[in-house]
């Protein structure tokens, strides 16, 4: 049920992001000091090098403390973002690991369960390039790489629990 959702916000949010894709990245406001993680409730500030973003088409953002967390939202959005329609998204982002720097979350490339841990523990590490995350798969024990498309709530709470493959 939940991989249902999912591919439905995944698909709604294709869209959109098609104006996106092809544009410059956009100058994000930073979030407050006190902003929270609408998954987990962490202050998002202090972890700049593994923020996600995810915008709506009226401007406002939504900040996350990791990958993990923006995948968790995306695939529940009733309960992390009540009011909030995946149609009305027009861009997620998530942190370069290598450039820091951010990208199209929709492009990257995720490392599953390596030796790298982000603020939440396990998580899903991006890079801009499948060469990248190869290099970086092998360098620290990854078990998978995976796009967009692929990675899954549930796998997000398998990451929680320790289960890396």
């Amino acid at each position: 049920m939940h991989r249902r959702r999912f591919l439905k916000v995944l698909g709604a949010v294709a869209i959109p992001l098609s104006s996106w894709l092809h544009a410059a990245t956009p100058d994000f406001p930073k979030p407050g000091n006190k902003y929270l993680c609408p998954v987990c409730g962490m202050l998002v500030a202090k972890y700049p090098n593994w923020m996600a973003i995810v915008i709506y088409q009226d401007g406002h953002p939504h900040y996350f403390d990791g990958a993990k967390d923006l995948f968790k939202y995306l695939g529940d959005l009733p309960k992390y973002a009540p009011g909030h329609k995946a149609a009305e998204i027009s861009g997620i982002w998530v942190t370069e690991f290598y450039g820091l720097t951010r990208i199209d979350a929709r492009k990257a490339f995720y490392v599953m369960g390596s030796d790298v841990l982000g603020p939440m523990g396990h998580e899903f590490v991006p890079f801009e390039s499948r060469s990248d995350a190869e290099d970086f798969l092998k360098e620290h024990k990854g078990k998978r790489i995976l796009s967009f498309e692929q990675v899954t709530p549930e796998m997000a709470i398998k990451l929680d629990k320790g289960l890396l493959d």
